[in-house]
């Protein structure tokens, strides 16, 4: 028959319809088949029917699905389809699934003939009426709730069993749909979810059956035909997807299966460094693997359903992914993640935020990323007080994490926060920054008169505390300071002023000032090749060009925000993430080595973004700061004062701090234990940290300074 159909096509002219399939067509002959293929009679009649229903609309060119004849046992067919796991036709079966989900990808409004009329086609004998958007829009009515659970990944076997004998039990004529509500209202067990009724949308209802094939290769195939069907652009059928078919409760319920069958515990190294996860290659042999892990198995399949739920996500028609994202964020994110988040066992606290940040890097999905990012700092737009810090708990307890007594949670935390921050979503910037400097309310206004040009004109900015006349800056003398040409050529014009008309400090005295903070005393690089400032300026410039590409879209302004339009009467906080940042930064000379490097990390990414009132808080050191509040650079300023302090308690500093730095860089083999240990790495992270900051202010007013 299918030769005939074939041959008779291509001998007619394109779209000429033959007598072969006016036959075929007029006469039923496929719903015939399909009725064949139903009773398997002869046995094995379903693998034929289903192979030449695949074969007929793969090798047909002209389209046979708005066919009433045609798309009537099409839809037939499809509900015979993952109805038991496991089949001998499974793999017939998902062939002919994609094969129709491709002819839907191809002419997206033929998706209509498979959202059935749930209310006007029981009555009928198998009638697939073609949904209305009235409908679709009547789905939320309690009677047209009713419906026939699909078993859930979490129900145990025996209630599975249980529900598919029930299943058997029901009249022949549930084929039809003719079902009672009495029959329809079968009760979930409590772990399974509550689905809409699958008679809508049978098509996706048979791929998320195939999804449990113990096949591999069906599930992904299945995984395969549900990412086309997602990305039809007709509302309808993504209305229809997502509240009357139990695909989001897959994706959740699958997710929060796999989340709990990893070990309580987890090394953040292996779930850091595992492979890149692919969803459609979730192959994976213990044999094989020369870094085999406990959990890696289970690490792995979590790992690639979560990118499938991303990918699906990405790919599907918008209010589709919004519903779906919306699922993950509720279902698997609060319901299943934050309660391991919010747990006090260090173990439990390290594996989960280590999950929490490997997800947070793996995240593509622009409308998943805003979901995540909502789960985890909250939707919050207004400034933050000290009061109510705590309003979203989640993002409260995490940035505490990053001041946890344990230096491993601290540095998982700050890590997960440092890959959030490049992430392209501009509400973490403003949650957890922007928000708190908006009204520039951390300087000390003074109106600007005749005297105060004088003096700038004179050399000396208004209320800017002169470095010269500081006791901590006394090396801070014309011989000790870079000139201009030292630190890069070409460089910018030099004015004879030290404040352009755009505000911005003059930039060779913002970069001396933060290259001079550390006293000679306690500077090691100079005695050691290749740690000069220059080497961070290409890093500097390289990053800046990459964050200010994210930035692009989110139309930030070019100058800070004028003071006369700023509310500065309101008291100052720099917010949560800030304060817990400069209190660690306060404590660098106290801390461990790996913790300094992670703050100062986080630090400088968040100076590297090209917003100005964040370029004027943490890399203007001229800035006028009003009372009670500080900056980035009167913090390390603090610092160093208590360092000089104690530099004369250690007797041999220089030498020490010398063999230190050459230790860490590998050019000196480990030897004997040095006392003061912490301080002298804490002194190197601090010199450093100088020096990226400055290469960091130069970077950006050379920017902004280039047309």
């Amino acid at each position: 028959m299918l030769d005939i159909l074939v041959q008779e096509e291509n001998e007619r002219e394109s779209g000429e319809t033959g007598p072969c399939m006016e036959y075929l067509l007029h006469h039923k002959i496929l719903e015939t088949l399909y009725t064949l293929g139903k009773a398997d009679c002869p046995p094995g009649m379903k693998q034929q029917v289903l192979a030449f229903y695949t074969k007929l609309l793969g090798r047909i060119r002209q389209p046979l699905l708005p066919h009433i004849n045609v798309h009537r046992p099409v839809q037939k067919l499809i509900r015979l389809c993952g109805e038991v796991l496991a089949t001998p036709t499974e793999n017939e079966e998902i062939q002919f699934l994609c094969i129709v989900c491709a002819k839907l990808k191809q002419d997206p409004y033929l998706v209509n003939f498979f959202l059935e009329n749930k209310l006007k086609g029981m009555a009928s004998k198998g009638s697939a009426d073609v949904i209305t958007e009235d409908m679709i829009r009547g789905q939320d009515s309690p009677a047209t709730d009713m419906g026939q659970p699909i078993q859930s990944e979490e129900m145990p076997i025996a209630a599975g069993a249980e529900q598919m004998e029930k299943e058997d039990d029901l009249p022949q004529q549930a084929d039809e749909l003719s079902f009672s509500l009495d029959e329809l209202n079968v009760a979930s067990s409590p772990e399974s979810s509550t689905v809409g009724p699958n008679q809508d949308y049978n098509l996706v209802n048979s791929l998320l059956n195939l999804t449990k094939s113990p096949d591999g290769r069906i599930a992904v195939k299945a995984c395969e035909g549900l990412m086309l069907l997602v990305s039809l652009p007709e509302p309808a059928a993504a209305k229809c997807l997502t509240q009357s078919t139990c695909l989001c409760e897959l994706l959740t319920d699958r997710l929060a299966t796999l989340y709990k069958a990893l070990p309580q515990s987890l090394d953040p190294l292996d779930i850091e460094t595992v492979e890149a996860i692919n969803w459609g290659l979730d192959s994976y042999s213990h044999k094989e693997d020369a870094s085999a892990f406990p959990g890696k198995r289970a690490l792995i399949s979590f790992l690639s359903w979560f990118d499938y739920c991303d990918q699906l996500i990405k790919e599907a028609q918008k209010t589709a992914a919004v519903a779906m994202a919306k699922a993950v964020r509720e279902r698997f994110f609060i319901d299943v993640m934050e309660p391991q988040l919010m747990q006090t066992s260090e173990i439990g606290i390290l594996t989960s935020t280590a999950l929490l940040h490997r997800i947070v890097r793996q995240v593509t999905s622009d409308v998943l990323l805003q979901e995540t990012v909502y789960f985890i700092l909250g939707e919050h737009r207004e400034p933050e007080t000290l009061t109510d810090i705590n309003r979203h708990p989640l993002r409260h307890r995490l940035i505490e994490h990053c001041d946890h007594i344990s230096d491993e949670i601290s540095i998982m935390t700050l890590r997960m926060f440092e890959h959030l921050l490049q992430k392209p979503n501009e509400h973490i910037l403003y949650n957890l920054v922007l928000r708190n400097l908006e009204e520039r309310n951390y300087i000390e206004y003074k109106p600007f008169c005749q005297e105060d040009k004088d003096v700038v004109e004179n050399g000396q900015i208004a209320g800017a505390v002169d470095l010269e006349e500081d006791p901590l800056f006394t090396d801070l003398s014309p011989d000790n300071t870079l000139s201009t040409q030292e630190w890069l050529s070409p460089s910018p014009p030099v004015s004879p002023e030290h404040q352009k008309n755009d505000g911005k400090t003059e930039v060779h005295k913002i970069v001396n000032s933060f290259l001079c903070l550390v006293p000679d005393e306690a500077k090691s690089s100079y005695h050691v090749e290749g740690t000069g400032y220059d080497t961070y300026l290409r890093d500097a410039h390289r990053q800046f060009r990459d964050y200010c590409v994210i930035c692009l879209r989110w139309e930030w302004p070019g100058s800070p925000r004028p003071l006369e339009k700023c509310n500065l009467e309101a008291s100052f906080f720099e917010g949560h993430f800030l304060r817990v940042l400069f209190e660690r930064m306060g404590r660098i000379l106290d801390q461990p080595y790996d913790v300094n490097l992670q703050v100062t990390s986080v630090l400088s990414k968040l100076a590297l973004f090209p917003h100005p009132h964040i370029h004027e808080y943490l890399l203007d050191p001229y800035v006028n700061l009003a009372s009670g509040c500080r900056s980035l650079f009167s913090v390390i300023v603090r610092v160093v004062g208590d360092l000089m302090v104690r530099i004369q308690r250690i007797p041999d500093f220089t030498p020490k701090l010398l063999l230190v730095r050459k230790r860490l860089l590998g050019l000196e083999p480990e030897g004997p234990i040095i006392d003061h240990m912490t301080l002298l790495e804490g002194v190197i992270v601090l010199e450093e940290f100088c020096k990226e900051l400055a290469a960091i202010a130069f970077v950006k007013y050379h920017a902004s300074s280039t047309p």
